[in-house]
């Protein structure tokens, strides 16, 4: 009997697909600004539609799955998944909505995540209630928390307040679960992770990696990322993938 087991074993592992016992990695991107940069703020906090639009168009050529954290178990499954994410909740994320709706096709299934800043929506140059309804409706993009107020999350107090209240106003106005925080700055530390993980089911930062699920401790909360800069060009966007 054993010696069937062994022999299964074998065959098994010589004839399903090598990537099945790979290592998964998965790419967490994020960007802020998707606009002409005008000189002001930070420069590499904004990508250029055209270059927004070359970097989808690389993501849909190369075969890769669009997907948010909602179906967070689809990463799993589908063809070379990717999560593409926005903070901050700017207004001229709509440009990303508009350029999404542009390439989508029978195979190609745009979305993206955007964290909104809570107590920031309808201010100017930013997403408001109608904005954040409406793209929640398309299907297109899952609206996420990145706190109420945006501060640093390890130097704070009333955590209730940034998270809970957050994700409360932002459930209230599109109807859908919120799941996902962004830490500002990235910054957290084990007293953010708990306090996070009353809340929600996963935690963002901005630590520069690939994700790849190897059973760590609380790993879901400390998501790296891959900032996609305005300098980037389309060969350093490939390269970003690959880790």
């Amino acid at each position: 009997m054993k010696k069937v087991i062994v022999i299964f074993l074998f065959l098994l592992i010589l004839f399903l697909p090598s990537q099945i016992f790979a290592e998964r990695k998965v790419p967490i991107l994020v960007y802020h600004s998707i606009d002409e940069y005008k000189g002001i703020g930070t420069k590499d906090l904004y990508v250029t539609p055209k270059n927004f639009e070359k970097q989808m168009m690389y993501l849909r050529d190369q075969g890769y799955t669009l997907v948010t954290f909602d179906r967070w178990q689809d990463i799993s499954k589908v063809n070379k998944p990717i999560f593409i994410t926005f903070d901050d909740g700017y207004k001229n994320n709509l440009h990303a909505f508009e350029i999404f709706r542009k390439l989508e096709n029978e195979q190609f299934k745009p979305t993206g995540t955007i964290f909104v800043i809570s107590d920031f929506i309808g201010r100017t140059h930013r997403l408001t209630k109608s904005d954040l309804k409406m793209l929640t409706d398309s299907g297109i993009f899952s609206i996420q928390s990145h706190t109420a107020t945006h501060p640093d999350l390890t130097k704070i107090k009333n955590y209730e307040y940034e998270l809970k209240e957050s994700k409360d106003k932002i459930q209230k106005i599109t109807g859908k679960p919120v799941i996902a925080l962004a830490y500002p700055y990235g910054n957290s530390n084990e007293k953010v992770v708990a306090e996070t993980k009353k809340y929600y089911s996963f935690g963002l930062t901005t630590t520069p990696a690939l994700y790849s699920g190897v059973g760590l401790k609380d790993e879901l909360f400390l998501l790296p990322r891959i900032y996609v800069k305005y300098s980037t060009s389309i060969k350093e966007f490939a390269e970003l993938l690959d880790g």
